[in-house]
């Protein structure tokens, strides 16, 4: 299936029914009423136009189907993938998604307002256990010592029977170093990498997308054999406060899916505000 380009000129459909076409590079004012200033990718996607994937079973609760409508581009400004999310987008490399289940709703973004977020016992108990570890922040830089640990990870949330991704929901396992490069290390939306080392040792690795309203999990991945650091928690925690030092309003965690064993950790982080009928409310 090959979508209408909303920005310029048609290219050949790519896998997974996602279109391919150029990137829209103009930015967009918050909220959908502001229509005179919307984007066209955005008034493509408005108008529900997104080529939809064939439904495949659900990796996350068992027995149901899944069905995405998505499009691929070479890049985007953060601003305008914000106002993506805000619509329920999420994007794997340069593949941007929403969930379109036929007969299910329950996968929902979810963020955190970090200037009221207060973390719980438990969770600074993680803080605790990791004052030990440094934490860089820098432009994303593919190395073979993350991509070895990126496999390490890979293969221990198999071993548990787990799915691995986090904010990006991604369920690749069998990635190929070129193809963790481009998944991972492609410039398609204003990106940093945040590096947690124990002296020469890497840890763990998240990708965050930014720009001035959001920040946004992409992928986070960490040594299996590290499991008593909780460094998933710690990266979280981490990864709020950078959020809040940078005076962006909202952390994105990406899908939360009520039922879904390993979506359950995003919602312990409070405050938090689920994204329902297009509208941002409060978790209750």
């Amino acid at each position: 299936m090959v979508a209408p380009d909303p920005a310029a000129g048609d290219d050949d459909a790519t896998g997974n029914a996602h279109g391919s076409r150029a990137a829209d590079r103009t930015g967009a004012r918050s909220g959908n009423d502001a229509h005179a200033d919307v984007s066209p990718l955005l008034r493509w996607v408005d108008a529900d136009e997104c080529p939809r994937s064939e439904p495949y079973p659900c990796p996350y609760l068992p027995g149901r189907m899944a069905r995405q409508r998505g499009f691929r581009v070479a890049g985007m400004p953060g601003e305008l993938y914000h106002e993506l999310m805000d619509r329920g987008f999420r994007r794997s490399g340069d593949v941007f998604y929403a969930m379109v289940c036929d007969d299910c709703r329950l996968c929902v973004p979810i963020r955190v307002p970090v200037a009221t977020f207060a973390p719980s016992k438990s969770q600074r108990r993680a803080l605790r256990r990791n004052e030990d570890v440094t934490v860089q922040v820098g432009p994303p830089t593919f190395t073979p010592e993350k991509f070895a640990l990126y496999r390490r990870y890979l293969a221990g949330q198999h071993s548990r029977g787990e799915t691995a991704g986090d904010g990006s929901d991604s369920t690749n396992g069998g990635e190929r170093e070129n193809e963790f490069r481009a998944s991972m290390y492609g410039a398609v939306v204003d990106t940093v990498e945040v590096t947690y080392t124990l002296g020469d040792r890497l840890l763990a690795t998240s990708l965050l997308d930014v720009c001035a309203r959001s920040v946004s999990a992409v992928y986070h991945f960490y040594d299996p054999d590290e499991g008593a650091r909780s460094l998933g928690v710690f990266s979280v925690l981490m990864e709020i406060e950078y959020t809040r030092q940078l005076g962006v309003p909202h952390y994105y965690l990406g899908y939360w899916i009520e039922g879904a064993k390993t979506m359950q950790y995003k919602a312990n982080y409070r405050p938090h505000e689920l994204l329902r009928s297009g509208r941002w409310q409060p978790a209750s």
